[in-house]
């Protein structure tokens, strides 16, 4: 099996086994918290659907993206983080059940609300490109089967056998993150000899959307006067998506080597001012600042 057969057959498949990783490790409780915690949770999916997408739009006009381009960015702020961003909000410290219920929440939705924005963008997009037709009910229907199918096996996977996987949790958080190294590892290689020249044209307005979107997170937890653990979830939540999701959609689904692109240099780069975040929130000082008090 070639690289060239890596979005079609292959990510799909590793997708579906990282969407069951998320379901195993949820609980009824993370369900009940979005009903407890309503205020911080309707925060977050409303700047992951609403002020992500309109950031995105504003960065490919502030860097005049071609068309392709374009929507293959847009295509990344419509799908939000998944265990990814559950795994940062944990090591930077940030409050990681609300990271947790916005996955749980993002994932009933995202099957459906990200055909429904990316027909629109590409519409938006195809004056002069020769955008790919894309069929929204039948990309409905593959998305549910591919990222919320395994989510509600999870679940009751996790209801009908809690023990097992709680025991199999950290493994499986892991390996799914691995599965997503994987993926970016082998279209690394499947575009390596194109992808000094992409890191050149568009790492400057992938790195733009991520500092944006994490600061808008801040910005809108602390406007919405959350707590510090909170705010800091969101900058999490809003600057870190889900390019699994967005490479099923570019790759296996519109087939688009040059949309694809782009999500590859998101899920590379995205890591930068995570590992960032990460390493700020636990050197020695920031620790003894937060003990103190």
């Amino acid at each position: 099996m070639d690289a060239a057969s890596l979005p079609q057959l292959i990510l799909p498949l590793a997708l579906f086994l990282m969407m069951l990783g998320i379901g195993i490790t949820l609980t009824g409780a993370d369900f009940k918290r979005i009903l407890q915690q309503p205020h911080a949770v309707a925060l977050g999916i409303g700047a992951q659907l609403l002020l992500l997408p309109l950031l995105g739009w504003l960065v490919c006009v502030l860097f005049a993206l071609p068309p392709l381009v374009a929507a293959g960015l847009m295509i990344v702020t419509l799908a939000p983080g998944g265990v990814t961003s559950n795994l940062i909000t944990l090591v930077a410290r940030g409050d990681t059940a609300l990271s947790v219920s916005l996955t749980a929440l993002s994932s009933l939705i995202t099957p459906f609300t990200l055909p429904l924005i990316t027909a629109l963008v590409l519409q938006l997009q195809g004056s002069g490109a020769d955008l790919p037709a894309f069929p929204v009910l039948p990309s409905m229907l593959k998305l549910a089967v591919v990222t919320l199918l395994p989510v509600l096996l999870g679940v009751g996977l996790r209801a009908r056998f809690p023990a097992l996987c709680q025991r199999l949790e950290r493994f499986v958080k892991f390996a799914a993150v691995l599965f997503f190294v994987l993926i970016v590892a082998g279209l690394v290689w499947r575009e390596w000899e194109r992808l000094p020249g992409l890191l050149a044209l568009y790492a400057p307005a992938v790195l733009t959307l991520v500092a944006l979107a994490m600061a808008a997170g801040y910005l809108l937890g602390r406007a919405g006067q959350l707590d510090a653990a909170a705010r800091l979830t969101l900058a999490v939540e809003v600057g870190i998506q889900n390019a699994g999701t967005a490479l099923m959609v570019t790759g296996a689904l519109l087939a688009s080597a040059e949309m694809s692109a782009i999500v590859l240099i998101y899920g590379v780069l995205m890591q930068l001012p995570a590992a960032a975040l990460m390493l700020a929130r636990n050197c020695p000082l920031q620790r003894r600042q937060q003990y103190a008090g």
